[in-house]
């Protein structure tokens, strides 16, 4: 199966198999799941979510699509317009993978919440004089 890529405002009602529908004003992206059973897929984008990347041999949405609460089940990768299976996982991995997912997006946010006057007086401070 090949995979286009299709930037859009709005996501449409009725999907396209075969389309990967980027949002970018919403940051989100969506598509029928690859196994064919016709289920919507939707993936948020970011910097903590999914990205979405383009070269001349097509779209790739990293990291994987796992479909752990469709009856499907798949887990697959859209690399270069194309469809790359993966692994089945057990309900383990699958929350494993979840924890995993949200201690990442933690770390993330984490870094970027603003630090409080004293912390960043004293990084001001210790960089004024040379201090690492």
């Amino acid at each position: 199966m090949r995979i286009e890529l299709r930037y859009v405002e709005f996501m449409p009602k009725a999907l396209e198999p075969g389309v990967l529908y980027v949002s970018e004003k919403y940051q989100t992206a969506a598509h029928l799941c690859a196994c064919g059973c016709g289920e919507k897929i939707r993936t948020p984008l970011g910097p903590a979510e999914w990205a979405v990347t383009e070269d001349a041999a097509g779209p790739s949405l990293w990291p994987s699509v796992g479909s752990w609460q469709r009856p499907c089940r798949s887990h697959y990768v859209i690399y270069n317009g194309g469809v790359r299976w993966a692994g089945q996982w057990n309900n383990e991995e699958v929350l494993a993978g979840r924890d995993y997912e949200i201690k990442q997006r933690q770390t993330y946010y984490a870094s970027r919440a603003p630090k409080g006057l004293w912390v960043r007086f004293w990084t001001w401070l210790r960089t004024l004089f040379g201090a690492k």
